[in-house]
């Protein structure tokens, strides 16, 4: 019984935080790899026309029921007027956790507007939206209480199985050149979650609502040597009662071909998310793909329980360049990082 008490404590919290109004979103430890989760406004903000990305996270092997949360952002940038672009985006978030396979399934299509701030350098000012459809469910045939061998169920009979709502996000943020060097880049962002507040409730109480979620984010890479690059990530979260803070930074290194057009590129780091995490990141660029892969290695209170071992995380990038006259290949400015 003892043994199985963090399972249970754990399992009870997926059901709790799924219909409490202090509810946090969930979050991967890649956080860069998902753009549009993190801010709308940071779609299309990379050196190509399309980019796919997709991130699979694994957690809490050791303690419980593993979270497994998955990510897919599809965004797809064009010229519109002069050096504006417009991209066209869209998010598939979904996760799966505990005994009770709580699920989240959300759908939500994306538009940011990329404004040209300087006819003689890169610098845009982009304002996002992101919106859609967002489903959460639960198995009431696996909970298992006190009424179940009463031949009674779960005993909840107001407990909704699933509910959908409309979700809504809105961002900014400022992309710039620092100066000549293609290499050296600056991304300032501000996202606004949940704006229109949704009702959240799996026993169809008006009272709860999704909290709005603040991100604040601060990316830069510059380069070290021509084969070299310092890159740095980082997120303030705040939603109600709930601040995280996630900082760390890759160090790639060019090999073979040319500077400008490496056969590979290969960084390493690492990102703390603090008080909780340690994470070291290993990526391999290989054009027109990315992988990387991350390990959380737990520093917080539950330390003890989970031996230190937190979550396994897998992304894969594709960044392409369409065959068309005016694909941002051949713009002399264009939001990139």
């Amino acid at each position: 019984m003892i043994k199985t008490l963090p399972k249970l404590i754990l399992n009870l919290l997926v059901l709790f935080f799924g219909s409490n109004i202090k509810a946090q979103d969930l979050h991967f430890s890649q956080y860069f790899e998902a753009p549009l989760y993190r801010n709308p406004a940071l779609a299309g903000i990379v050196n190509g026309d399309i980019r796919v990305q997709s991130i699979y996270r694994s957690q809490w092997n050791t303690v419980a029921q593993a979270y497994r949360t998955g990510s897919v952002n599809a965004e797809y940038k064009l010229p519109v007027v002069g050096d504006d672009f417009l991209t066209l985006g869209m998010q598939v978030f979904y996760d799966k956790a505990g005994s009770a396979d709580f699920t989240s399934t959300h759908l939500l299509p994306a538009l940011n507007y990329h404004k040209s701030l300087s006819s003689e350098k890169n610098m845009y000012l982009s304002l996002g939206i992101m919106g859609g459809w967002v489903e959460r469910k639960i198995d009431r045939s696996k909970i298992t209480t006190n009424s179940t061998y009463e031949g009674r169920g779960d005993g909840e009979n107001n407990l909704l199985p699933r509910h959908t709502y409309f979700d809504g996000t809105a961002g900014l943020s400022l992309n710039m050149g620092l100066n000549d060097n293609p290499e050296n880049n600056l991304v300032l962002g501000a996202a606004y979650h949940h704006f229109n507040k949704p009702k959240y409730s799996f026993f169809n109480d008006e009272n709860v609502a999704v909290v709005p979620k603040w991100v604040y984010s601060a990316d830069v890479k510059f380069a070290v040597s021509e084969y070299s690059t310092i890159t740095i990530h980082s997120d303030h979260v705040r939603q109600g009662n709930y601040q995280e803070t996630m900082a760390g930074l890759m160090y790639g290194l060019k090999l073979g071909g040319y500077v400008d057009e490496p056969d590979y590129k290969i960084s390493g780091g690492a990102f703390l998310r603090m008080g909780d995490a340690i994470i070291p990141t290993l990526k391999v660029d290989y054009k027109p793909f990315a992988f990387s892969m991350s390990y959380d290695v737990n520093i917080s209170k539950l330390a003890r329980t989970s031996l230190g071992r937190g979550g396994v995380e897998f992304s894969l990038t594709y960044v392409g360049f369409l065959d068309r006259y005016n694909s941002s290949a051949n713009a002399v400015n264009c939001p990139r990082f």
